[in-house]
Formats: C-alpha cells, structure tokens, sequence
C-alpha cells in the first residue's frame, strides 16, 4: 500500500505546482477622476466587464471613480510610475508638459464630433509616441461634448465676462480667461459644486455632461451652446504592466479598448442631446451664442491658435497641416 501512496502523493504535489498557474488572476487599478454616473466612467465599467468576460477573469480591473484613487492632476504621473495600471486623463490638462496633448482644448479649431475626431487621427500618432517615450500605452480616448459658456448673468459679447471668477480646469481654459478679462481660478472637477455654492467661482466653460454632472443649473442660470472644442478624455496603461500580459490578455484588452473608443464616442454625442435636455429641465437658458459673443471668442481662438504653434514647434505644425489636409 505504502508503495501505491507514494507515488500519488508526489503525483497530487506536482498537480498542485501548476494550479496556481492555470488559474493566474492579474488584477489592476484604473484611476479615474469623474463621478461613476459619468458616461465616461460607465464606459470604463463596460470595458473592465468586457476584458473579465474575454479573459476568463484572468484580467480583472477595478474602475476607481471620482478621483477616489488619484486626484486628476496625479493621475497621469501614477501611470507612468506603475502606482496605477491604468488611468483616465483630460489630456488637454497636460498641455504645458507637452503641448500636443493639449491641440483638442483651442477653441473653434475643431467644433464638431466630425472635426474632432478628424483632429484625433492627426494628433494620436504624435500622441502614442509621447506615451510611448515615457513609459504607457494609448489604450483609447473620447471627445466631452461640445464646450459652451456657463454664468449667473445674460452674455451680449465678450466683454461681459471681464471680472467675473471663471473656473479653469485647463492651461487652455485658464488662457481664455486672460484674454476675455475673466479672473481664472482652477477648480478640479470633484470640487466643482462646492466651489460655485461657496462663491469661489461664478463661470466656466465646460459640456452639458459636466452641467449635470455638477448640477450647475442650482447655482448657474445661462448655458451659451458655443461648440468651442471637444477635449478628449484618453485611458492609458502602464507599459510594463501591458507587457507582463501573455499575447491573449494583450489582445483582449486592445479589443476591449477599441470596442470603448466607438460607444464612448457615441455615447458622447448622445450625451450631449441629453444633457442640454436636462439643463433646460432644471431652469437653465440654453441658448445659442449671440454673433457678437461668437466673433469674440473665434479672434481668442485665433489667437490661442497662433501662441500654441509658436511653442509647439514643427510637430505642431505638422499636427494641424495633416488636420487641414
């Protein structure tokens, strides 16, 4: 008998060696800054249940939400650092590191979801190059809805915004400020309400998305649909972490974020009908820029667009030649 044991004993033990290895289960973190009501954040739900159903659970990613994990500011540098897997960034936020990253926040250059995803082709190869030099991979990114105008008072031209506290979340928005007379105060978007119910700030520019999100229609009574820009919210990964991937979990997860790209754009566009919808429904103006706040803003854009090529070099220049092909 002793003899028969043995031999199942050692058989049972070597089994066991391989067990933990055919049920391998690597989990990451994907850092994220907006509310889990988001569409961008319900977008990246989908993706984490899409990568678990295409693996097997062998991949298991656990959305954080709300800056709960990384405030947005912190998140692209714990990507990059390995604290975080994978990480949802405003890329226009990053424009003074890089200027490219932030060619989706000048306003009337791109102001359509045509034109902006236009604008995307030219800019992700510049994009995944940058990433790649310091240490991720462009997993996806999704265009906000179209950028209009949020105030306690009517706007007539720009020259109604001089003074007022706008909230800048952006290098690009922040400038605006400067060239309209506005008073910029940067506010991260987790912040936003209790910023505007304290006094700290009295304006923006920002999507309908982010007017519910907030709920700016308690504090703000006009919304000017001026369809600025769409900046892009992009999903990146640590590239060490990709590259510890076996070839199938790589391509799942690659399928997964193409998948997130087109309903995220989608998404988007829906969002944005919806979301003016409900800005009227809570008593907010949703009104068309008059002509002369309109010519105003274009010449801030004109002009933003003229300081962004000077500082951006050649790869700017390139950026927006292949855009204008």
């Amino acid at each position: 008998m002793k003899r028969r044991i043995l031999p199942l004993t050692a058989l049972a033990m070597a089994c066991s060696l391989f067990v933990p290895a055919a049920f391998a289960q690597t989990k990451w973190d994907l850092a994220a800054a907006y509310p889990a009501t988001n569409f961008h954040t319900e977008n990246m739900m989908q993706l984490a249940s899409d990568v678990d159903k295409a693996t097997g659970g062998k991949l298991k990613i656990t959305v954080h939400a709300n800056a709960a994990l990384f405030k947005a500011p912190e998140i692209k540098r714990a990507v990059q650092g390995g604290q975080a897997q994978m990480g949802e960034i405003l890329l226009a936020n990053f424009q003074n590191e890089w200027q490219l990253f932030g060619v989706d926040g000048l306003p009337f250059l791109a102001d359509s979801y045509d034109e902006s995803k236009k604008l995307y082709a030219a800019q992700k190869p510049f994009l995944e190059k940058k990433l790649g030099e310091q240490g991720m991979t462009l997993l996806y990114a999704v265009a906000w809805p179209p950028q209009g105008i949020y105030t306690k008072k009517a706007l007539a031209t720009a020259a109604d915004l001089k003074g007022i506290k706008w909230r800048a979340y952006s290098p690009a928005t922040a400038r605006i400020a400067e060239l309209v007379g506005a008073q910029p105060v940067t506010v991260q978007a987790a912040e936003f309400s209790q910023a505007l119910a304290t006094g700290v700030v009295e304006s923006t520019m920002t999507s309908g998305a982010t007017g519910v999100d907030s709920k700016l229609y308690e504090h703000l009574k006009f919304y000017y649909d001026t369809q600025a820009w769409l900046p892009k919210n992009a999903v990146l990964v640590n590239k060490k972490a990709f590259d510890a991937l076996d070839k199938p979990l790589q391509d799942a997860l690659r399928k997964a974020g193409a998948d997130a790209e087109a309903r995220g754009w989608a998404a988007s566009a829906k969002v944005n009908a919806d979301t003016l919808a409900k800005l009227k429904a809570n008593g907010m103006e949703v009104l068309p820029p008059p002509a002369a706040l309109k010519a105003d803003m274009t010449k801030v854009g004109d002009t933003m667009l003229k300081e962004w090529l000077e500082k951006a070099g050649p790869d700017g220049k390139a950026l927006i030649d292949a855009y204008r092909k």
